[in-house]
């Protein structure tokens, strides 16, 4: 039986989701902590990884078991992990849903406060440089659809090809606070923060918004800008096809 975990996690003190050898990762304290209540090995997949410091509000993962489980491991895991990583729900699924590949859209953002504020300090990037939102915007209009973007992908990646179907991407105003909102089928590593950093430079007017495009057209991360700082970055939804719940 396969069933869908929904998580979220303050990401500040985490290398990112992934597991890795010498280094704190989300998917090692979940995996840990299943495997004490089950009392068994047990290995997790995940919708997608997130970078070292990046937060999640809502990510999924799935795993595999003999036996039914019951909404009393929710509860279970939340004892046992620790206060940054918290389980907002479960639910069996079918047998071909799968948290990565079923997975329909992803989406991010990423926050920015022009006021400092101690208490946000590690969920916004603190930045009281002016902008130009309007012209940040018409290049990020430019984003939208099916495109390579290898230009905003980390050089070492191991992926078939550097396409997303990118739909939604717009900064939005409210007060103090600017929030980019990006959803696409599929993100690449960094790609999100080298977006950020890109459209921040067209905002400070260091290049012009239709730029963007030609930077596309490169397909070489050094014609992007700077990655964006990851405190300032959530994933904040991913959704699926309502069938592969299991009824």
């Amino acid at each position: 039986m396969r069933y869908f975990f929904e998580i979220a996690y303050n990401g500040t003190t985490f290398h990112g989701w992934q597991r890795q050898k010498n280094a704190k990762s989300v998917q090692q304290e979940v995996e840990e902590a299943l495997s004490k209540v089950l009392q068994s090995e047990v290995s997790i997949t995940g919708s997608g990884r997130t970078d070292t410091g990046v937060h999640c509000l809502q990510q999924f993962f799935h795993l595999e078991s003999d036996e039914a489980l019951t909404e009393k491991l929710s509860f279970t895991l939340n004892k046992m992990l620790g206060p940054d990583i918290a389980i907002n729900n479960m639910f069996q699924v079918i047998e071909e849903g799968h948290a990565r590949f079923s997975a329909l859209s992803r989406k991010y953002e990423y926050r920015i406060t022009t006021k400092k504020d101690p208490f946000q300090k590690d969920f916004k990037y603190f930045l009281n440089r002016p902008l130009n939102i309007q012209t940040m915007n018409d290049a990020a209009a430019l984003l939208i659809g099916k495109q390579d973007f290898e230009s905003f992908s980390k050089v070492k990646t191991e992926v078939n090809n550097f396409f997303c179907d990118i739909t939604e991407a717009e900064w939005k105003v409210n007060g103090t606070d600017l929030v980019f909102h990006i959803r696409a089928n599929r993100f690449l590593r960094g790609m999100v923060r080298a977006i950020v950093g890109t459209l921040l430079d067209v905002g400070f007017g260091k290049i012009a918004p239709e730029e963007v495009k030609n930077i596309i057209i490169a397909k070489n991360r050094k014609q992007a800008g700077s990655a964006a700082p990851a405190h300032g970055l959530f994933l904040t939804e991913v959704t699926y096809p309502p069938e592969i719940v299991k009824k």
